[in-house]
């Protein structure tokens, strides 16, 4: 598989742009070639592309012409800047154990041409020359052979086609953001006109079948592109949300150039702090306000003919998402796969459970906690929360997207607070609601508490597991409280049985 394409005109202030973009999409194990005449720009591409790496734009990044090799430890990996102008024979390179480099770290080479023949097949190549009759620009011509390199190489021109065509002025730097759990990527462009938020999201192809020969992210309605994103957006903004402003939406390539809201998530306030208690305050209003304005049955797309419905919170998805405990949690904790008896079990554990609850069909925003808001003090009312992930948006229960808030995955919300802030909700939506049931209510609330805490605790395991990502199971204690407190409740007492035949590690020990 190769990719071809060509950058430019670009002066050095461009080609440095194209470096820090480069710098946001490169993983470790990948290979950039550099060549060109002398003066050219490979170094002033190659020093651009480790600063943005290294999130340093002050960062000394010398020649490596003498040294052949530097090496830059960064937190998303090491970077490996070469020279090999001055080796005389391939075999040198043996030495310098670039060839292991290429399985681990990003390897930039200047002047490749004696070592070419130890290369990795899968590699970008980058060419820059002279443009005839402008003596201060260049042009860089890509090549990329290899599927890894030619997927890298097509998401930047999508990125790069995204900032041009957004008109944002001159583009200042672009940086690399630390994203979700999630597949897509995002950066930071500092633009003339203000900075802005690059989100790379590119229509992932259906994983295996995993039940009735669907996936996963069918059977939970997990967002397949950007469309979903864009089309709740836009109906949230109008109803007065703080949702970030699309300024460009390529919905084919999966790229969007949206509004920086800023970096003031809610996770950087400290447990049972006032700053803690009222930003959960705002937060609850939002969904409190969110509460007045039931789905649509369809939302615009853009420019697009087509429209998108809410996918409902079904049973199938209710059940695969919980089944992700068995899937990943179990294997961990009991050293075997989930036996058919035990999830059959969990299964109808769960549905008994759910009988108990009544109907009720609203927003579930699904990812409202405090990894995704921010905080907006310019701003009033429900307007100074920042919401920023919504793509996976469902019709179900009110409870879910409060309990997703009062019982963060990511942070610890005091007891105290949640209690006060349930309670708040309740009387509030019961003032204006007529027919407001609070305790039907705290049934679903603890309902959708107890199965959010057994799905995530799963998709921790599976991100530590298959992932690589060992850091999420430092939030597990917090989920297993969450659980042992959900479980105490009368209505979910056929799931706590469950869990204190079947996986006694977990919460339903701890139940009082």
């Amino acid at each position: 598989m190769a990719y071809a394409t060509t950058f430019g005109p670009l002066d050095l202030h461009g080609i440095e742009r194209l470096a820090e973009l480069f710098a946001c999409k490169l993983q470790p194990g990948q290979t950039v070639t550099l060549t060109g005449d002398l003066g050219q720009g490979k170094s002033t591409f190659a020093r651009a592309a480790i600063r943005g790496f290294l999130a340093d734009a002050d960062a000394d990044v010398p020649s490596p012409t003498f040294s052949i090799v530097q090496v830059y430890d960064g937190d998303r990996g090491a970077i490996w800047h070469c020279d090999w102008y001055r080796l005389s024979a391939a075999d040198e390179l043996a030495e310098l154990g670039v060839e292991a480099a290429f399985e681990t770290a990003i390897v930039l080479v200047e002047w490749p041409a004696v070592g070419a023949g130890a290369l990795p097949d899968d590699r970008i190549d980058l060419k820059l020359r002279d443009v005839p009759g402008e003596p201060d620009a260049r042009a860089v011509a890509a090549m990329a052979t290899g599927r890894r390199s030619a997927r890298t190489l097509e998401r930047i021109v999508m990125l790069d086609r995204a900032l041009a065509s957004a008109q944002l002025g001159h583009v200042l730097s672009v940086r690399y953001l630390q994203g979700d759990a999630s597949s897509r990527s995002y950066a930071r462009a500092n633009t003339a006109n203000g900075p802005v938020i690059l989100m790379d999201a590119p229509a992932m192809p259906d994983g295996p079948p995993v039940r009735d020969g669907k996936p996963y992210s069918r059977i939970a309605h997990l967002a397949e592109d950007v469309r979903p994103f864009v089309a709740i957006a836009r109906h949230l903004k109008q109803h007065g949300l703080s949702v970030p402003h699309i300024s460009h939406a390529d919905l084919g390539a999966g790229v969007l150039v949206i509004e920086d809201l800023g970096d003031a998530v809610f996770t950087l306030a400290d447990a049972g702090s006032a700053q803690q208690s009222q930003q959960i305050r705002a937060a609850v209003d939002v969904l409190l306000h969110v509460r007045r304005v039931r789905p649509p049955i369809e939302m615009a797309m853009g420019d697009e003919a087509r429209r998108y419905a809410l996918p409902l919170f079904d049973t199938a998805a209710r059940e695969i998402e919980a089944d992700l405990l068995l899937d990943w949690a179990w294997p961990s904790l009991n050293r075997a796969a989930c036996t058919p008896a035990a999830r059959e079990a969990f299964h109808a554990a769960w549905a008994a459970s759910f009988e108990s609850l009544t109907d009720e069909t609203g927003w579930v925003l699904r990812d409202y906690h405090s990894p995704n808001l921010l905080g907006l003090p310019d701003r009033k009312g429900v307007a100074s929360v920042g919401v920023i992930d919504f793509q996976d948006a469902m019709a179900g229960h009110w409870a879910y997207d409060l309990v997703s808030l009062l019982q963060d995955a990511r942070m610890d919300v005091e007891a105290r607070i949640e209690s006060t802030e349930l309670a708040r909700y309740i009387s509030s939506a019961s003032d204006f609601e007529p027919g407001f049931d609070a305790d039907a209510f705290e049934r679903a609330y603890t309902f959708w508490g107890a199965q959010r805490a057994t799905k995530i605790i799963g998709i921790f395991h599976r991100l530590a597991t298959r992932d690589g990502k060992p850091q999420y199971l430092r939030h597990l204690p917090r989920m297993r409280r969450y659980l042992a407190r959900n479980l105490a409740h009368p209505a979910l007492a056929p799931v706590a049985a469950w869990f204190a035949d079947h996986l006694p590690d977990l919460a339903p020990q701890q139940r009082s």
